[in-house]
């Protein structure tokens, strides 16, 4: 069953140093949020009033748990930011695009039309395309800043025919590079197969749906 993957990020920001920063945020937050806490305290005992604060409520405002809260939140949506995509040259590819595609192995070369809908975040990825005649979905892929040209998508993918296409049709690997325009509204590109399958052609997206 295919899911998201991780994905190589190429003259974009460093994965580590974000992580860095987070890790040091996360530090100052929790410690700042333990002496507001210790010092609520501290006032109620001023006033008769006795507090005590359970174990599991200083657990879950620790370093660690703000880090995983952090995290998660960029994650899944901080990262798309339009001040935070500029910084880390990261661009949001979620969506569904119409694929145009054509096969250059055959005479004349032959077109067809796929559906690809891509699946993002910070840390995953994943490229599913559906054909009338099979499906596939990436299992490694890479985003390269191209600036000003536009943004490069690479990826290995896993191609699995419908049943009862001819068997000429095999299920088979192949490789896709893509140029995605600045505005984030189309791109083009091309695809080569092998491993089951060695045909090669062109494709042009336009995005659908966000």
């Amino acid at each position: 069953m295919s899911t998201n993957h991780e994905y190589a990020i190429l003259g974009g920001y460093n994965r580590t140093k974000v992580g860095r920063y987070l890790a040091h945020f996360s530090a100052i937050v929790s410690a700042a949020l333990v002496f507001l806490l210790l010092s609520l305290v501290d006032i109620a005992k001023r006033f008769g009033l006795a507090v005590n604060v359970p174990p599991v409520i200083m657990s879950l405002i620790g370093a660690g748990a703000i880090y995983a809260a952090l995290y998660w939140i960029f994650d899944r949506y901080a990262w798309q930011l339009p001040i935070a995509a500029k910084l880390l040259k990261v661009p949001n590819l979620a969506g569904t695009w119409r694929c145009d595609g054509i096969s250059q192995d055959k005479t004349p070369p032959l077109s067809w039309q796929g559906q690809v809908v891509i699946v993002q975040s910070w840390d995953k990825i994943r490229v599913h395309m559906r054909t009338a005649q099979s499906s596939s979905d990436s299992i490694a892929a890479a985003l390269l800043d191209d600036s000003p040209i536009g943004h490069r998508l690479m990826y290995h993918y896993q191609n699995q025919p419908k049943p009862g296409e001819p068997v000429d049709l095999a299920a088979h690997h192949g490789f896709a590079e893509l140029t995605f325009a600045m505005d984030g509204r189309s791109a083009t590109g091309g695809y080569f197969n092998g491993r089951g399958r060695f045909t090669h052609g062109t494709m042009t997206l336009t995005k659908e749906t966000n």
